[in-house]
């Protein structure tokens, strides 16, 4: 037996999922072209050799992460415009996705200094949007938009 919703979702739950999906979506074309990079694409883009250095000694843990949370994201997306509410524990594992990509990349690696000050924020914009989507799932869920 399904469970149905007990309640029709706003137009804005239609905005803003499509919103999170078209951000996921940008998420994994950005994962797809740094996973083909090669060393002259690299270099044609005008990278530093520690830029280069930093991108290709990306521990496969670490690549991983970033798989995880792109793709989660994207799943979580189409979950919550299906009205699933599988939604919410993806958003939760792309989030998880993205802290160890984080972790591996600010803490262990030092980003900073082969990307300089500025590289903190999109990671941290990608973690306030994970919290976000996590948030307006778990909202969702509550109002009996999703099943």
């Amino acid at each position: 037996m399904s469970e149905e919703s007990t309640s029709k979702p706003t137009t804005w739950f239609w905005v803003i999922g499509g919103a999170m999906l078209v951000w996921n979506l940008i998420g994994l074309m950005f994962y797809y072209q740094q996973s083909t990079l090669t060393q002259q694409i690299m270099q044609d883009a005008g990278l530093t050799a520690q830029q280069i250095a930093h991108i290709t000694n990306t521990p496969a843990w670490g690549h991983s992460g970033y798989a995880i949370a792109v793709n989660a994201g994207v799943l979580g997306a189409i979950f919550l415009l299906l009205r699933k509410s599988w939604a919410l524990p993806f958003f939760v594992i792309s989030l998880i996705g993205a802290l160890v990509q984080d972790l591996d990349a600010f803490i262990l690696r030092d980003a900073i200094s082969a990307w300089g000050p500025n590289a903190v924020y999109l990671p941290l914009t990608v973690i306030v949007i994970c919290i976000a989507e996590i948030l307006y799932a778990r909202g969702a869920k509550a109002k009996g938009w999703l099943s």
